[in-house]
């Protein structure tokens, strides 16, 4: 049995599973994706804690097959059975990707935001180098030292409002992770069971990434598609691994456009 995850969960209707990244918590996905199933009825939003991070202990987790096993027995326990939309973020997709080669017919539609590529070492990706795009100035003066090379780090677009969204959801989950926890978990961060190692995903997909993402680049995602026949494959430009919220409008309605699809495709069965 996985660790028990702690979530937040709104709406009714067809089960959402949102999966954050690696360090953040549940407030990662709940940012950049309430926006969106706040005016669209008919979805009920799951977003867990993964274990040693956000509300969620490791209690003895030491990899990412713990990791997925705590997320399907999540499944089990919150969705059932019932066919589900599931999105992934950065090592969410990782995790995603890896859940849809074990539940390919409860998955009705997968979208993945910034997923790690085919490399999981950091030291291989084939990523650009980080670039700043846009900062208003004295815009890091705001922050301290530490806060301040956090996303100065990440960020391609510095701004009032981009540092507004990554303090509200991405910066409580920095603080309260688990760093040693998550230190023996990363030595064993490759799935057992590959993504991509069950049959082809036909269902409607999204991949969205980053022009100028420094952590997973956007080049070896574009492999991908041969899997996902379905997917749109989009590259924003003006946008690092903070895609979601540098280009929220066109992410929100990217999301809009994949949910019509897979609605689309569930009304035809």
């Amino acid at each position: 049995m996985g660790a028990a995850l702690h979530h937040v969960e709104f709406g009714d209707g067809t089960p959402v599973l949102a999966i954050h990244g690696w360090t953040p918590d549940h407030r990662m996905m709940t940012g950049c994706l309430e926006p969106v199933f706040e005016r669209r009825p008919g979805y009920r939003r799951l977003y867990p804690d993964l274990p040693a991070m956000g509300r969620t202990p490791a209690d003895g987790v030491s990899s990412s097959d713990d990791i997925m096993a705590a997320l399907l027995d999540f499944v089990d326990a919150e969705i059932g059975t019932a066919p589900f939309l599931l999105i992934g973020d950065s090592y969410g997709g990782y995790l995603a990707r890896g859940m849809v080669a074990q539940r390919p017919d409860q998955v009705l539609g997968l979208t993945l935001i910034c997923p790690v590529g085919t490399e999981l070492d950091n030291a291989k990706r084939d990523v650009p180098e980080h670039v700043v795009l846009h900062a208003e100035p004295g815009i890091l003066d705001t922050l301290t030292p530490d806060e301040a090379e956090d996303f100065g780090a990440i960020a391609v677009v510095q701004t009032a409002e981009t540092l507004r969204q990554y303090a509200a959801g991405i910066m409580p989950g920095l603080a309260v992770a688990d760093l040693d926890a998550m230190s023996r978990i990363r030595a064993n961060w490759a799935l057992s069971t590959a993504p991509e190692s069950g049959p082809v995903f036909e269902r409607p997909a999204l991949i969205v990434c980053g022009r100028q993402d420094a952590s997973t680049g956007f080049a070896e995602q574009f492999t991908y598609l041969p899997h996902y026949p379905r997917a749109s494959y989009v590259v924003l430009d003006r946008a690092g691994h903070n895609l979601q919220i540098e280009q929220a409008p066109l992410f929100h309605a990217l999301v809009g456009e994949w949910l019509d699809r897979v609605a689309e495709v569930s009304a035809a069965r």
